[in-house]
Protein backbone atom coordinates (compact mmCIF):
# COMPACT_ATOMS: atom_id res chain seq x y z
CA UNK A 1 0.00 0.00 0.00
CA UNK A 2 1.37 3.21 -1.04
CA UNK A 3 1.29 5.76 1.87
CA UNK A 4 2.92 8.32 0.10
CA UNK A 5 0.08 8.58 -2.09
CA UNK A 6 -2.87 8.37 0.72
CA UNK A 7 -1.75 10.82 3.24
CA UNK A 8 -0.69 13.23 0.80
CA UNK A 9 -3.10 16.51 0.69
CA UNK A 10 -5.03 17.12 -2.39
CA UNK A 11 -2.79 20.02 -3.75
CA UNK A 12 0.44 17.76 -3.32
CA UNK A 13 -1.89 15.38 -5.75
CA UNK A 14 -2.65 17.80 -8.16
CA UNK A 15 0.75 18.30 -8.67
CA UNK A 16 2.04 15.14 -8.77
CA UNK A 17 -0.48 14.17 -11.57
CA UNK A 18 -0.12 17.26 -12.94
CA UNK A 19 3.92 17.00 -13.50
CA UNK A 20 2.94 13.16 -14.67
CA UNK A 21 5.00 11.77 -11.61
CA UNK A 22 2.27 9.58 -10.76
CA UNK A 23 -1.44 8.87 -12.81
CA UNK A 24 -4.73 9.70 -11.46
CA UNK A 25 -5.52 5.55 -11.81
CA UNK A 26 -2.54 5.05 -9.08
CA UNK A 27 -3.58 7.47 -7.62
CA UNK A 28 -7.49 6.47 -7.19
CA UNK A 29 -6.11 2.70 -6.81
CA UNK A 30 -4.04 3.68 -3.42
CA UNK A 31 -7.28 5.00 -1.69
CA UNK A 32 -9.27 2.53 -3.09
CA UNK A 33 -6.82 -0.16 -1.11
CA UNK A 34 -6.78 1.86 1.57
CA UNK A 35 -10.62 2.02 2.10
CA UNK A 36 -10.47 -1.76 1.67
CA UNK A 37 -7.72 -2.38 4.79
CA UNK A 38 -9.41 0.17 7.11
CA UNK A 39 -12.72 0.82 6.36
CA UNK A 40 -14.36 -2.48 7.63
CA UNK A 41 -13.06 -1.03 11.19
CA UNK A 42 -13.62 2.59 10.75
CA UNK A 43 -17.16 2.69 8.97
CA UNK A 44 -16.44 5.83 7.30
CA UNK A 45 -17.34 4.83 3.72
CA UNK A 46 -20.63 4.10 2.78
CA UNK A 47 -21.07 3.66 -0.79
CA UNK A 48 -18.17 3.48 -3.51
CA UNK A 49 -18.51 5.30 -6.84
CA UNK A 50 -18.56 2.08 -9.45
CA UNK A 51 -16.99 4.53 -12.06
CA UNK A 52 -14.20 5.83 -10.19
CA UNK A 53 -11.58 3.68 -11.78
CA UNK A 54 -12.65 4.65 -15.09
CA UNK A 55 -12.91 8.04 -14.72
CA UNK A 56 -9.50 8.12 -12.95
CA UNK A 57 -8.39 6.26 -16.59
CA UNK A 58 -9.49 8.80 -18.43
CA UNK A 59 -8.18 11.73 -16.34
CA UNK A 60 -4.80 9.96 -17.42
CA UNK A 61 -5.27 9.90 -20.84
CA UNK A 62 -5.95 13.78 -20.81
CA UNK A 63 -2.49 13.94 -18.71
CA UNK A 64 -1.09 11.78 -21.48
CA UNK A 65 -2.80 14.04 -24.15
CA UNK A 66 -1.85 17.36 -23.37
CA UNK A 67 -4.85 18.58 -22.59
CA UNK A 68 -5.78 21.37 -20.06
CA UNK A 69 -6.40 20.08 -16.42
CA UNK A 70 -8.39 21.69 -13.60
CA UNK A 71 -6.83 22.68 -10.23
CA UNK A 72 -7.99 18.96 -8.82
CA UNK A 73 -7.04 16.92 -11.98
CA UNK A 74 -7.34 13.56 -11.32
CA UNK A 75 -7.73 14.03 -6.87
CA UNK A 76 -10.29 11.56 -5.36
CA UNK A 77 -12.83 13.19 -3.60
CA UNK A 78 -15.57 12.03 -1.37
CA UNK A 79 -19.14 13.10 -0.72
CA UNK A 80 -21.17 13.15 2.70
CA UNK A 81 -24.02 10.76 2.07
CA UNK A 82 -26.66 14.11 2.86
CA UNK A 83 -25.49 15.79 -0.99
CA UNK A 84 -26.61 14.67 -4.04
CA UNK A 85 -24.42 12.81 -6.19
CA UNK A 86 -26.12 11.81 -9.83
CA UNK A 87 -25.86 8.09 -9.87
CA UNK A 88 -24.52 7.01 -7.08
CA UNK A 89 -26.39 6.42 -3.91
CA UNK A 90 -27.48 9.26 -1.84
CA UNK A 91 -29.72 8.01 1.49
CA UNK A 92 -29.15 10.13 4.17
CA UNK A 93 -28.64 8.06 7.02
CA UNK A 94 -32.04 6.68 6.73
CA UNK A 95 -33.76 3.45 5.61
CA UNK A 96 -36.95 6.04 4.31
CA UNK A 97 -34.25 6.83 1.41
CA UNK A 98 -32.99 3.52 1.04
CA UNK A 99 -31.68 2.21 -2.33
CA UNK A 100 -32.33 6.51 -3.84
CA UNK A 101 -30.46 7.67 -6.94
CA UNK A 102 -30.45 11.43 -7.30
CA UNK A 103 -30.64 12.21 -11.21
CA UNK A 104 -28.15 15.06 -10.84
CA UNK A 105 -25.58 16.09 -8.76
CA UNK A 106 -25.58 18.92 -6.02
CA UNK A 107 -24.15 22.18 -6.80
CA UNK A 108 -21.01 21.35 -5.03
CA UNK A 109 -20.55 18.05 -6.47
CA UNK A 110 -20.41 19.74 -10.02
CA UNK A 111 -17.68 22.26 -8.96
CA UNK A 112 -15.74 19.72 -7.62
CA UNK A 113 -16.25 17.49 -10.59
CA UNK A 114 -16.16 20.39 -13.04
CA UNK A 115 -12.41 21.24 -11.41
CA UNK A 116 -11.42 17.78 -12.44
CA UNK A 117 -11.68 16.21 -9.44
CA UNK A 118 -13.13 12.32 -9.44
CA UNK A 119 -15.87 11.24 -7.44
CA UNK A 120 -14.47 8.59 -5.11
CA UNK A 121 -17.49 7.58 -2.22
CA UNK A 122 -20.10 9.10 -0.38
CA UNK A 123 -19.53 9.20 3.45
CA UNK A 124 -21.67 7.88 6.65
CA UNK A 125 -23.66 10.35 8.48
CA UNK A 126 -26.52 10.81 11.52
CA UNK A 127 -30.15 10.07 10.47
CA UNK A 128 -30.58 12.99 8.57
CA UNK A 129 -27.57 14.62 9.29
CA UNK A 130 -28.98 15.31 12.63
CA UNK A 131 -26.67 14.69 15.59
CA UNK A 132 -23.13 15.14 17.12
CA UNK A 133 -22.48 11.16 16.39
CA UNK A 134 -22.10 9.67 13.32
CA UNK A 135 -24.65 6.73 13.38
CA UNK A 136 -27.77 5.34 11.72
CA UNK A 137 -30.00 1.92 11.30
CA UNK A 138 -28.58 1.96 7.57
CA UNK A 139 -25.54 2.21 7.69
CA UNK A 140 -24.59 1.55 11.34
CA UNK A 141 -21.77 3.57 13.37
CA UNK A 142 -18.79 5.45 12.34
CA UNK A 143 -15.74 4.77 14.90
CA UNK A 144 -12.97 7.84 15.24
CA UNK A 145 -9.53 6.78 13.55
CA UNK A 146 -7.27 7.75 16.67
CA UNK A 147 -9.65 5.45 18.78
CA UNK A 148 -12.19 3.06 17.36
CA UNK A 149 -13.93 3.35 20.78
CA UNK A 150 -14.61 7.11 20.52
CA UNK A 151 -16.94 9.19 17.95
CA UNK A 152 -15.46 10.79 14.81
CA UNK A 153 -18.42 13.53 15.38
CA UNK A 154 -21.16 14.44 13.73
CA UNK A 155 -22.88 14.98 11.42
CA UNK A 156 -20.15 15.20 9.07
CA UNK A 157 -17.93 12.17 10.93
CA UNK A 158 -18.11 9.85 7.95
CA UNK A 159 -16.36 12.69 6.28
CA UNK A 160 -14.10 13.41 9.17
CA UNK A 161 -13.12 9.87 9.47
CA UNK A 162 -12.17 8.98 6.18
CA UNK A 163 -9.95 12.00 5.50
CA UNK A 164 -8.20 11.64 8.88
CA UNK A 165 -7.54 7.73 7.99
CA UNK A 166 -6.17 8.40 4.59
CA UNK A 167 -8.98 7.19 2.87
CA UNK A 168 -10.07 10.12 1.28
CA UNK A 169 -7.38 13.37 0.77
CA UNK A 170 -10.96 15.68 0.63
CA UNK A 171 -14.36 15.83 0.75
CA UNK A 172 -17.95 17.60 1.08
CA UNK A 173 -19.35 18.06 4.88
CA UNK A 174 -22.67 19.96 5.37
CA UNK A 175 -22.53 22.11 8.76
CA UNK A 176 -25.85 22.90 10.63
CA UNK A 177 -24.56 23.90 14.08
CA UNK A 178 -21.33 22.19 14.50
CA UNK A 179 -21.24 19.60 11.70
CA UNK A 180 -18.16 20.32 9.67
CA UNK A 181 -15.98 22.16 12.37
CA UNK A 182 -16.63 19.37 15.26
CA UNK A 183 -16.13 16.38 13.14
CA UNK A 184 -12.35 17.49 12.30
CA UNK A 185 -11.93 18.86 15.69
CA UNK A 186 -12.49 15.01 16.67
CA UNK A 187 -10.48 13.78 13.83
CA UNK A 188 -7.88 16.25 13.85
CA UNK A 189 -8.32 17.14 9.85
CA UNK A 190 -9.29 20.84 8.78
CA UNK A 191 -12.53 21.75 7.65
CA UNK A 192 -14.09 25.49 7.24
CA UNK A 193 -17.69 26.70 7.05
CA UNK A 194 -17.96 30.07 5.12
CA UNK A 195 -20.01 33.03 5.40
CA UNK A 196 -23.67 31.73 5.22
CA UNK A 197 -24.38 31.65 1.28
CA UNK A 198 -21.16 31.93 -0.26
CA UNK A 199 -21.79 27.91 -0.68
CA UNK A 200 -24.89 26.98 -2.42
CA UNK A 201 -26.64 23.87 -1.07
CA UNK A 202 -28.68 22.95 -4.04
CA UNK A 203 -28.66 19.47 -4.07
CA UNK A 204 -29.03 18.98 -0.16
CA UNK A 205 -31.88 17.82 1.98
CA UNK A 206 -33.47 19.47 3.49
CA UNK A 207 -34.14 22.27 0.60
CA UNK A 208 -36.16 24.25 3.64
CA UNK A 209 -35.24 25.54 6.06
CA UNK A 210 -31.50 26.58 4.97
CA UNK A 211 -30.56 29.51 6.71
CA UNK A 212 -28.36 27.94 9.09
CA UNK A 213 -27.34 25.43 6.90
CA UNK A 214 -24.14 24.97 5.37
CA UNK A 215 -21.84 23.28 3.07
CA UNK A 216 -18.10 22.98 3.39
CA UNK A 217 -15.02 21.29 2.40
CA UNK A 218 -12.91 18.95 4.43
CA UNK A 219 -9.45 18.03 4.48
CA UNK A 220 -6.03 17.64 5.96
CA UNK A 221 -4.64 20.97 5.13
CA UNK A 222 -5.57 24.69 5.03
CA UNK A 223 -4.22 25.12 1.57
CA UNK A 224 -6.68 22.31 0.14
CA UNK A 225 -9.57 24.07 1.67
CA UNK A 226 -8.55 27.25 0.04
CA UNK A 227 -8.07 25.51 -2.99
CA UNK A 228 -11.60 23.67 -2.53
CA UNK A 229 -13.34 27.09 -1.50
CA UNK A 230 -11.92 29.14 -4.59
CA UNK A 231 -14.07 26.33 -6.70
CA UNK A 232 -17.11 25.93 -4.19
CA UNK A 233 -18.14 29.18 -3.64
CA UNK A 234 -20.19 31.96 -5.59
CA UNK A 235 -24.38 31.76 -6.82
CA UNK A 236 -25.81 28.89 -8.70
CA UNK A 237 -28.53 30.54 -9.99
CA UNK A 238 -31.03 28.16 -7.52
CA UNK A 239 -30.19 28.95 -4.41
CA UNK A 240 -31.03 32.70 -3.25
CA UNK A 241 -28.94 32.67 -0.11
CA UNK A 242 -26.16 32.03 -2.30
CA UNK A 243 -25.78 35.85 -3.90
CA UNK A 244 -22.23 36.99 -2.88
CA UNK A 245 -19.76 37.87 -5.80
CA UNK A 246 -16.87 39.26 -3.19
CA UNK A 247 -13.87 38.27 -4.59
CA UNK A 248 -11.53 35.46 -3.25
CA UNK A 249 -7.95 34.67 -3.51
CA UNK A 250 -7.35 30.96 -3.92
CA UNK A 251 -3.69 31.21 -2.48
CA UNK A 252 -4.29 29.94 0.86
CA UNK A 253 -5.63 33.28 1.15
CA UNK A 254 -4.81 37.29 1.72
CA UNK A 255 -4.10 39.45 5.04
CA UNK A 256 -6.02 42.37 5.41
CA UNK A 257 -3.72 44.86 3.78
CA UNK A 258 -2.24 46.12 6.90
CA UNK A 259 -1.01 44.58 10.41
CA UNK A 260 -3.51 42.00 11.73
CA UNK A 261 -5.34 42.16 15.14
CA UNK A 262 -6.49 39.22 16.43
CA UNK A 263 -8.32 38.21 19.52
CA UNK A 264 -8.88 35.03 21.25
CA UNK A 265 -11.34 33.81 24.33
CA UNK A 266 -12.72 30.65 25.52
CA UNK A 267 -15.20 31.95 27.41
CA UNK A 268 -17.92 33.34 28.86
CA UNK A 269 -20.43 32.99 26.45
CA UNK A 270 -19.43 29.44 24.97
CA UNK A 271 -19.86 27.32 28.34
CA UNK A 272 -17.70 25.45 30.23
CA UNK A 273 -14.57 24.68 28.63
CA UNK A 274 -11.91 21.55 29.96
CA UNK A 275 -8.43 22.76 30.70
CA UNK A 276 -6.44 21.14 28.18
CA UNK A 277 -8.54 22.46 25.30
CA UNK A 278 -7.86 26.13 26.35
CA UNK A 279 -4.41 25.67 26.99
CA UNK A 280 -4.42 24.50 23.22
CA UNK A 281 -6.41 27.93 22.37
CA UNK A 282 -4.24 29.96 24.50
CA UNK A 283 -0.73 28.42 22.73
CA UNK A 284 -2.10 29.39 19.70
CA UNK A 285 -2.90 33.09 20.35
CA UNK A 286 1.01 32.69 21.78
CA UNK A 287 2.05 31.16 18.59
CA UNK A 288 0.32 34.28 16.30
CA UNK A 289 2.04 36.63 18.73
CA UNK A 290 5.17 34.91 17.94
CA UNK A 291 4.93 35.92 14.25
CA UNK A 292 4.39 40.01 15.23
CA UNK A 293 0.52 39.52 15.11
CA UNK A 294 -1.12 42.03 17.38
CA UNK A 295 -2.93 39.49 20.00
CA UNK A 296 -5.41 40.09 23.52
CA UNK A 297 -7.59 37.95 25.52
CA UNK A 298 -11.08 39.46 24.78
CA UNK A 299 -14.47 38.65 25.48
CA UNK A 300 -17.93 39.61 23.31
CA UNK A 301 -21.02 41.07 25.69
CA UNK A 302 -22.97 39.55 23.35
CA UNK A 303 -22.18 36.32 24.22
CA UNK A 304 -22.87 36.75 27.69
CA UNK A 305 -26.02 38.24 27.52
CA UNK A 306 -27.49 35.77 24.78
CA UNK A 307 -26.55 31.66 25.06
CA UNK A 308 -26.48 31.40 21.17
CA UNK A 309 -26.88 27.41 21.69
CA UNK A 310 -30.25 28.37 23.25
CA UNK A 311 -31.58 30.92 20.51
CA UNK A 312 -30.75 28.39 17.38
CA UNK A 313 -32.71 25.38 19.45
CA UNK A 314 -36.00 28.23 19.96
CA UNK A 315 -35.64 28.71 16.04
CA UNK A 316 -34.33 25.54 14.40
CA UNK A 317 -37.09 23.65 16.35
CA UNK A 318 -39.80 25.79 14.57
CA UNK A 319 -38.33 25.76 11.04
CA UNK A 320 -36.56 22.26 11.46
CA UNK A 321 -39.94 20.03 12.68
CA UNK A 322 -41.90 20.21 9.64
CA UNK A 323 -39.11 19.24 7.59
CA UNK A 324 -38.86 15.79 9.42
CA UNK A 325 -42.87 15.64 9.56
CA UNK A 326 -43.11 15.67 5.90
CA UNK A 327 -39.99 13.21 5.59
CA UNK A 328 -42.02 10.48 8.39
CA UNK A 329 -45.47 11.29 7.28
CA UNK A 330 -47.26 7.64 6.97
CA UNK A 331 -43.79 5.63 7.41
CA UNK A 332 -43.34 2.56 9.84
CA UNK A 333 -41.61 3.99 13.13
CA UNK A 334 -39.36 1.32 13.43
CA UNK A 335 -38.07 3.13 9.97
CA UNK A 336 -36.89 6.43 12.29
CA UNK A 337 -33.78 6.43 14.43
CA UNK A 338 -33.28 8.13 17.18
CA UNK A 339 -33.00 11.64 16.13
CA UNK A 340 -36.07 12.10 14.26
CA UNK A 341 -38.02 10.41 16.81
CA UNK A 342 -36.42 13.34 19.37
CA UNK A 343 -36.98 16.02 16.72
CA UNK A 344 -40.55 15.03 16.41
CA UNK A 345 -41.49 14.66 20.16
CA UNK A 346 -40.15 18.01 20.68
CA UNK A 347 -42.37 20.81 21.89
CA UNK A 348 -43.08 23.40 19.34
CA UNK A 349 -41.53 27.12 20.04
CA UNK A 350 -44.30 29.34 20.95
CA UNK A 351 -44.71 32.44 18.69
CA UNK A 352 -43.32 34.26 21.41
CA UNK A 353 -40.12 32.98 22.44
CA UNK A 354 -39.84 32.14 18.33
CA UNK A 355 -39.47 36.44 18.41
CA UNK A 356 -37.36 36.70 21.39
CA UNK A 357 -35.11 34.16 19.48
CA UNK A 358 -34.82 35.96 16.54
CA UNK A 359 -34.30 39.32 18.56
CA UNK A 360 -31.45 37.94 20.48
CA UNK A 361 -29.91 36.35 17.06
CA UNK A 362 -29.73 39.80 15.67
CA UNK A 363 -28.29 40.98 19.41
CA UNK A 364 -25.46 38.44 18.58
CA UNK A 365 -24.84 39.80 14.94
CA UNK A 366 -24.50 43.25 16.22
CA UNK A 367 -22.20 41.79 19.07
CA UNK A 368 -19.90 39.91 16.50
CA UNK A 369 -20.00 42.84 14.19
CA UNK A 370 -18.85 45.47 17.06
CA UNK A 371 -15.79 43.10 17.56
CA UNK A 372 -14.98 42.57 14.04
CA UNK A 373 -14.85 46.61 13.83
CA UNK A 374 -11.62 46.23 16.31
CA UNK A 375 -10.32 42.95 15.16
CA UNK A 376 -9.66 40.95 11.87
CA UNK A 377 -10.26 37.46 13.74
CA UNK A 378 -11.06 35.50 16.87
CA UNK A 379 -9.25 32.39 17.62
CA UNK A 380 -11.42 30.21 20.25
CA UNK A 381 -11.91 26.10 20.61
CA UNK A 382 -14.35 24.13 18.43
CA UNK A 383 -15.44 21.71 21.03
CA UNK A 384 -14.86 22.14 24.81
CA UNK A 385 -13.45 18.44 24.97
CA UNK A 386 -11.58 16.14 22.65
CA UNK A 387 -13.11 13.25 20.81
CA UNK A 388 -15.63 11.02 23.23
CA UNK A 389 -16.72 7.81 23.83
CA UNK A 390 -19.82 6.69 21.62
CA UNK A 391 -22.84 7.02 23.52
CA UNK A 392 -22.38 9.50 25.99
CA UNK A 393 -25.15 11.57 26.88
CA UNK A 394 -24.00 13.83 29.62
CA UNK A 395 -20.32 15.17 30.60
CA UNK A 396 -18.57 16.96 33.17
CA UNK A 397 -16.84 19.49 32.08
CA UNK A 398 -14.38 21.86 33.67
CA UNK A 399 -16.67 20.82 37.11
CA UNK A 400 -20.09 21.05 35.38
CA UNK A 401 -22.04 18.68 34.21
CA UNK A 402 -23.59 19.39 30.72
CA UNK A 403 -25.61 17.60 28.31
CA UNK A 404 -24.10 16.78 24.53
CA UNK A 405 -26.13 19.50 23.45
CA UNK A 406 -23.11 22.27 25.19
CA UNK A 407 -20.46 20.36 22.87
CA UNK A 408 -21.92 22.86 20.09
CA UNK A 409 -21.34 26.30 22.43
CA UNK A 410 -18.39 27.51 20.27
CA UNK A 411 -19.57 26.53 17.19
CA UNK A 412 -22.94 27.45 16.93
CA UNK A 413 -22.87 30.96 17.20
CA UNK A 414 -21.43 31.31 13.47
CA UNK A 415 -24.48 29.19 12.24
CA UNK A 416 -26.75 32.02 14.06
CA UNK A 417 -24.70 34.99 13.07
CA UNK A 418 -24.07 33.11 9.37
CA UNK A 419 -19.93 34.56 9.86
CA UNK A 420 -17.38 31.92 8.61
CA UNK A 421 -15.22 29.67 11.36
CA UNK A 422 -12.05 27.60 10.18
CA UNK A 423 -11.08 24.09 12.51
CA UNK A 424 -7.49 22.88 12.41
CA UNK A 425 -5.49 21.06 14.81
CA UNK A 426 -3.28 22.64 17.36
CA UNK A 427 -2.99 20.31 20.18
CA UNK A 428 -2.88 16.83 21.68
CA UNK A 429 -4.41 15.64 24.54
CA UNK A 430 -3.12 13.71 27.26
CA UNK A 431 -5.13 10.81 25.76
CA UNK A 432 -3.46 11.54 22.58
CA UNK A 433 -6.69 12.75 21.07
CA UNK A 434 -6.64 15.28 19.04
CA UNK A 435 -7.10 19.02 19.87
CA UNK A 436 -8.50 21.80 17.32
CA UNK A 437 -8.93 25.58 17.55
CA UNK A 438 -11.27 27.29 15.60
CA UNK A 439 -10.33 30.51 13.50
CA UNK A 440 -13.39 32.83 12.87
CA UNK A 441 -13.36 35.99 11.16
CA UNK A 442 -16.14 38.80 10.03
CA UNK A 443 -18.38 38.02 7.17
CA UNK A 444 -17.10 37.01 4.22
CA UNK A 445 -13.66 37.23 5.56
CA UNK A 446 -12.21 33.77 4.34
CA UNK A 447 -9.21 35.04 2.66
CA UNK A 448 -8.10 36.61 5.97
CA UNK A 449 -8.88 33.83 8.57
CA UNK A 450 -7.24 31.19 6.21
CA UNK A 451 -4.48 33.45 6.07
CA UNK A 452 -4.15 33.39 9.53
CA UNK A 453 -4.96 29.46 9.66
CA UNK A 454 -2.00 29.23 7.21
CA UNK A 455 0.58 30.88 9.42
CA UNK A 456 -0.98 28.50 12.67
CA UNK A 457 -0.32 25.72 10.37
CA UNK A 458 3.42 26.46 9.55
CA UNK A 459 4.10 26.28 13.37
CA UNK A 460 1.70 23.55 14.57
CA UNK A 461 3.55 21.06 16.94
CA UNK A 462 1.43 18.02 15.22
CA UNK A 463 1.81 19.18 11.73
CA UNK A 464 2.13 15.86 9.78
CA UNK A 465 0.68 13.64 12.33
CA UNK A 466 -2.03 10.77 11.35
CA UNK A 467 -3.18 7.80 13.13
CA UNK A 468 -1.64 4.45 12.99
CA UNK A 469 -3.98 1.98 11.44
Amino acid sequence: MNTDLFFQDATALADLIRTKEVSPVEVMQAHLDRIAAVNPAVNAIVTLANDALSVAKAAEVAVLAGHELGPLHGVPFTVKDSIDTAGVLTQRGSPLFKGRRPESDATSVTRMKNAGAILLAKTNLPEFSYWIESDNLLSGRSNNPWDLNRTPGGSSGGESAAIAAGMSPIGLGTDLAISVRGPAAQTGITSMKATHGRIPMTGIWPRAPRRFWHVGPMARSVRDIALAFAQLRGPDGKDAFASSTVPFDAAVGRAAGRPLRVGWMVGPGFGPVDPEVAATVKAAAEALKAQDIFVEHVGIPALERDFALDVFNKLHVMEMKPAFAAATAGRNPDELYKMAKTMLALPDTSMQDFIEAEQAAERLRDGYADYFSHYDALITHVLPIPAHEHGRETFVIDGQTVDATYLQGATVPLNVTGLPGLAMRFGTSKEGMPINVQVVGAWQAESTILHIASLLEAVSPVRGLHPSL
